[in-house]
């Protein structure tokens, strides 16, 4: 993915925490690792994992870091 599409969803993510857009969509979030871009992740609202191409270490991180972060969700902080 070229560098300027990663800025571009880094940028207009609702959060960005350890290197992972977070990104609204459609009643869902979207994870992109923003370092490895290959690498995604969608939840549900609540939390509940989707779908996602990433490694069961790599999951088990980005959902912790879910977990600790989602409040601060730039909607609910608005």
């Amino acid at each position: 993915m070229p560098e300027d599409k990663i800025k571009e969803i880094a940028d207009s993510a609702d959060m960005v925490v350890g290197g992972y857009a977070f990104t609204k969509k459609g009643g869902r979030i979207a994870v992109l690792n923003i370092n490895n871009p290959e690498y995604a992740m969608v939840l549900s609202l609540e939390g509940k994992l989707l779908e996602t191409n990433m490694e069961p270490v790599e999951q088990a991180f980005v959902m912790r870091i879910w977990e600790k972060n989602s409040s601060l969700m730039e909607e609910d902080n608005a």
